[in-house]
């Protein structure tokens, strides 16, 4: 294992103290498994106290007491932060992540610290001198079975985000969750113990679902099979048994395209294209990929074909499956279902436009839109961003074209915004107020009716530069300027 050497230096010095200092968690899991460690968390057997552990990292660099009462210190080093602790014993005395008494203990040993954690693969430490591994509860045969085990149902009841966590464990790391645990997390569902979670913390579990999660529908599936959708996420839920025209969505009904549809939207997040992108707007691309059909349950309506008329090699009639207005009918209930996760208002009205018109980018297309409605399109949303997002729409199914994995309808439209200079943002305006009032007109609420005039021809694209749009104002305004 590839430890970073001024962790195997204080290890050292905690051995001199009589103590032991071991990896724990995550880094020792994804080490095992071959993938990239980020966060190194040690825990230090042997001590006595946290002022011994404290005044030993005190050596070495800067150390936060703020998690102090959970027995918990961070070492900062060169811009680098290590989390340390001792042992620690916790007891439910409360509703919640902080109902728990923490007891700290040096004295415990790996296998009863350990005892408390979630699942087998998370419980497994190296040690940091001899480069033992300690796995006391068969995490390393897990790992190779791609199975997630609970250690220790009475601790693990105690955490219900520990659900969430299964779920998004499940489908970053492709695992199947050993029987027992399911059951345990749909237990849990149905005596709504996950009722006492924070929507914060439920937020940062499903933010590494679709950030972490190469398919994010294992997740999901997850949710639906264990009764988390039906019972917090209803408008996620609902989108299960809602048919689609087999002619576009052969895939099946709108639960399965939004899951294949998700899936999609992560490889896209991972790609060259998007990879330089921010978390948050990886997650906003993601969450209305999540939401685009949130309008589907609420007005499709399947009609028979009034003829009678049978359909080919069967018995069954003819039928149409419609959903008009599908896109500004899904506006509310994906306000409602991202409020339910998080209160981080801007991030929510950024997803709200790009659910609107995830359709956009296929109809133009087809129609053939013209400079000004792509120009007013630039208006109401970020065109880059739009297409991304109709691209993991239209990659979502099972048609000739979705399987080609080629998206000409995005293609034209990027090229015909980059042509039109507003591929990333709406056109500038030509003129604002100053030369309004540089022309002789007086400010008044009259300017706003000028302007929107001018910006109007703008995008009709009959006017194209400064002067024809000052020469368009003194033509229709300037001599009827008096008491403007």
């Amino acid at each position: 294992m590839q430890i970073p050497a001024i962790l195997q230096t204080i290890a050292k010095a905690i051995d001199r103290a009589d103590g032991r200092a071991v990896l724990v968690g995550g880094a020792v899991r994804d080490m095992l498994m071959g993938g990239e460690v980020k966060d190194y968390d040690i825990e230090v057997f042997g001590l006595a106290s946290m002022e011994s552990l404290s005044g030993i990292l005190s050596r070495f660099g800067s150390v936060n007491e703020v998690g102090r009462s959970f027995g918990i210190l961070k070492l900062c080093i060169d811009g680098e932060e290590y989390d340390f602790s001792l042992p620690r014993k916790e007891r439910k005395n409360g509703t919640g992540h902080r109902g728990f008494a923490v007891e700290v203990d040096g004295s415990m040993d790996f296998s009863q610290a350990a005892r408390r954690r979630d699942f087998t693969v998370n419980a497994i430490g190296y040690d940091l001198l001899s480069g033992q591994i300690l796995d006391p509860y068969g995490g390393s045969l897990d790992i190779g079975y791609k199975q997630l085990r609970y250690i220790d149902e009475e601790h693990f009841v105690e955490d219900p985000l520990r659900v969430y966590r299964a779920v998004q464990f499940a489908a970053r790391f492709g695992f199947e969750v050993e029987e027992r645990t399911a059951a345990l997390c749909m237990h849990m569902v149905e005596e709504r113990m996950l009722e006492e979670l924070p929507k914060e913390r439920i937020y940062e579990e499903w933010k590494k679902l679709l950030l972490k999660a190469p398919k994010p529908s294992i997740g999901f599936e997850l949710m639906r099979i264990w009764g988390i959708t039906e019972r917090y996420f209803p408008e996620l839920h609902a989108l299960i048994g809602i048919p689609q025209d087999p002619k576009w969505h052969p895939e099946g009904d709108v639960w399965v395209h939004t899951m294949m549809s998700i899936d999609a939207m992560a490889k896209i997040v991972r790609s060259e294209e998007v990879g330089s992108r921010s978390e948050k707007e990886k997650l906003k691309f993601l969450f209305t990929v999540l939401c685009h059909d949130f309008g589907k349950p609420l007005i499709t309506t399947v009609e028979t074909d009034q003829s009678g008329t049978k359909g080919l090699h069967t018995d069954t009639p003819h039928y149409r499956v419609r959903a008009i207005g599908h896109e500004k009918a899904g506006i509310e209930p994906t306000r409602h279902f991202l409020y339910r996760l998080t209160n981080e208002h801007d991030f929510i009205e950024s997803v709200l436009p790009l659910v609107e018109h995830h359709l956009k980018p296929s109809q133009f297309y087809a129609q053939g839109a013209k400079a000004p409605a792509i120009r007013r399109l630039a208006r109401k949303v970020n065109i880059e961003e739009l297409v991304l997002v109709a691209k993991a729409d239209f990659l979502g199914r099972t048609t000739p074209e979705a399987q080609s994995s080629r998206y000409e309808a995005g293609e034209w439209l990027l090229s015909e915004a980059q042509r039109l200079h507003v591929k990333e943002k709406p056109l500038d305006p030509l003129i604002g107020g100053k030369v309004l009032i540089a022309l002789g007109l007086h400010p008044s609420a009259r300017f706003k009716e000028i302007l929107d005039a001018v910006y109007e021809k703008q995008m009709e694209g009959e006017i194209k530069r400064e002067d024809e749009a000052i020469a368009y104002v003194k033509a229709h305004f300037v001599e009827n300027a008096e008491g403007a």
